[in-house]
């Protein structure tokens, strides 16, 4: 049976949306890169418009779908927010982005940078999500789910095709999972193809492995450094199909190894990471994925919207 998403879906979207986004770099790092004795493939997705892969999914389905005078709304714990931000602004369209509490006062800031109008919509992400449904209800503004969209997916899944382009010959890598769009539609572009697919969640935060354990999609609670960018309740029905289908498996990692992991990207490339962005690494790191002798890993870097002084703190 075909996945919801295909790679010619993907292979779409990327010509969709090529015009609107940056083509982030990879590093292909030597071997003995951060101990691991094989080659190492960095996806700088982290370069991206508005700090983050999500402008892909953004603009996918802005560029798809009929836009409705109210314009547009999504919840976000901050970096979908900022990504439709931003791709509204670009394409000249009205937005409104709902956030939690526990959002970062950096990425609500680049919301409003970008001209959307922000609201506060209750303590966590799924108190947002659902007063952005009562609002879309209200007014008929186009929804742009965070990660459980077929559109969504298919812009997140783009990655995929530049990476393999930047490093061919991958056998693994390594993606960070909080609603799980953007590693859906990495499987999605890579389904069958040869290269494993291994998600990342933190321990406190781990809606993809809960739900593949269940064999269902379940609510987790969400405790964790990484919850403004990770911190999904549920993945949802589309995201647990094509994981399913096409994820090998997700790993779990402590806090205290996405912290670790910040201050390596710091320390050795002066790379500032948000704890989302650097959870995939701190797999790696912390040897909750390891790999074979000589395997080739890549790494997806997803995001940089962090406050400096939190990363400051890091290293006190």
């Amino acid at each position: 049976m075909p996945l919801p998403v295909s790679r010619d879906d993907i292979r779409a979207a990327h010509e969709r949306i090529r015009p609107h986004i940056r083509r982030t770099p990879v590093w292909n790092l030597p071997s003995g890169t951060l101990g691991h004795d094989g080659p190492l493939s960095l996806k700088l997705e982290l370069f991206q418009h508005a700090g983050s892969f999500k402008p892909r999914g953004a603009f996918n389905t802005l560029l798809t779908q009929p836009i409705p005078k109210a314009g547009v709304a999504a919840a976000s714990g901050g970096n979908h927010g900022a990504a439709v931000a931003y791709a509204a602004k670009q394409l000249g369209i009205p937005a409104r982005i709902f956030v939690p509490e526990i959002s970062s006062p950096a990425k609500v800031e680049i919301i409003r940078r970008f001209g959307a109008e922000v609201v506060i919509g209750g303590q966590r992400y799924a108190d947002a999500l659902s007063a952005c449904g009562t609002y879309i209800a209200e007014s008929g503004a186009l929804s742009i789910h965070a990660y459980d969209a077929v559109p969504t997916i298919q812009g997140q899944g783009t990655v995929a095709l530049e990476w393999e382009e930047d490093a061919p010959g991958l056998d693994t890598v390594l993606v960070a999972v909080g609603g799980g769009g953007l590693i859906a539609g990495i499987a999605s572009a890579w389904a069958g193809r040869g290269v494993r697919v291994v998600g990342v969640e933190p321990e406190g935060s781990r809606a993809l492995h809960a739900s593949l354990e269940a064999g269902r999609p379940v609510d987790v609670t969400v405790e964790s450094i990484a919850a403004d960018s990770l911190g999904a309740r549920n993945t949802g029905e589309l995201v647990f199909t094509l994981a399913k289908a096409a994820v090998d498996h997700v790993a779990l990692v402590k806090d205290e190894a996405i912290r670790e992991a910040q201050r390596t990207l710091w320390r050795d490339w002066r790379l500032a990471s948000e704890p989302g962005g650097a959870t995939a690494l701190a797999a790696l790191l912390s040897g909750a994925y390891r790999p074979k002798p000589g395997e080739r890993v890549g790494v997806l870097l997803c995001g940089a919207n962090v406050e400096l002084s939190k990363l400051a703190a890091l290293f006190t």
